[in-house]
């Protein structure tokens, strides 16, 4: 997991001399900083770093408690990664009705509030609802 936050603290690291290269550029070009841009960049290095701190973080307990994973060991074999990676559902409805309810409550944005409203709340029925998928009929424990 180490080369996963070092990968996403590079690319937070890359947008900064971007962000930094696009401030100047602007300035030089129009006598200003394009703010649109730049807040954008720098939203991007904050996330980035975010994530690639968390992960780094959780990599490191990991190694205290369990050791270096095998993907990061250089004597490391693929079998020893295998098993179960979780449950995954083959046949669920609720990611659909989730983005749709996604999709109203955006578009409720541009078009008026009342819209966000009942999004809003279609969105929180439908993440009930596929929380609480396996706690019904035939798949309750």
């Amino acid at each position: 997991m180490k080369m996963q936050a070092y990968m996403f603290m590079g690319v937070s690291t890359f947008f900064g001399l971007v962000a930094a290269l696009y401030a100047y550029w602007a300035w030089v070009s129009e006598g200003s900083v394009e703010w649109t841009g730049t807040v954008a960049l720098i939203v991007a290095i904050a996330f980035g770093w975010m994530v690639g701190f968390w992960i780094w973080q959780s990599a490191r307990r990991s190694e205290h408690h369990h050791g270096p994973p095998p993907e990061e060991r250089l004597d490391g074999e693929i079998a020893e990664n295998a098993g179960d990676y979780g449950f995954f559902s083959p046949h669920s409805w609720w990611p659909l009705f989730v983005a749709m309810a996604v999709a109203f409550t955006a578009v409720g944005v541009a078009i008026g509030w009342w819209m966000v409203f009942i999004g809003g709340f279609a969105l929180m029925l439908t993440v009930i609802g596929w929380v609480f998928e396996y706690y019904r009929h035939e798949f309750e424990h």
